[in-house]
């Protein structure tokens, strides 16, 4: 895989489709599944898109991936039926962490919601 050939992603999904939306934000972004092993319940983080290395998410319904990363995230969206935009990226590596999202102080994610801590 070449590093350096990076593409950006965009993807739009209609918010009245609830259901759609909550699939392609568990693609995206990840799941917590439950299970039972011997009996006992036990839950397991299903990593999203985002956690793939190499992986950058810039905002709502963009990321900036390796090429094969791109292609099979588009490819996945597609088959939901979801629009997507893809197209080759131009910039240096080190500029990247420019767009890396950063936790805020106080701030915490539960089930893909952020919630300001008290």
């Amino acid at each position: 895989m070449d590093e350096q050939d990076l593409w950006i992603l965009s993807y739009d999904v209609d918010g009245r489709d609830r259901s759609m939306a909550s699939r392609v934000c568990h693609l995206i972004f990840g799941r917590r599944n439950r299970t039972t092993h011997d009996g006992v319940p036990t839950a397991y983080d299903q990593p999203g898109f985002i956690h793939r290395p190499g992986v950058v998410w810039v905002g709502q319904s963009v990321l900036i991936l390796p090429h094969g990363d791109a292609l099979e995230l588009r490819g996945r969206l597609d088959t939901l039926g979801v629009s997507t935009g893809m197209g080759r990226l131009s910039i240096e590596r080190d500029q990247l962490t420019v767009f890396r999202r950063r936790r805020r102080a106080g701030v915490r994610h539960q089930r893909g919601r952020t919630i300001g801590s008290q």
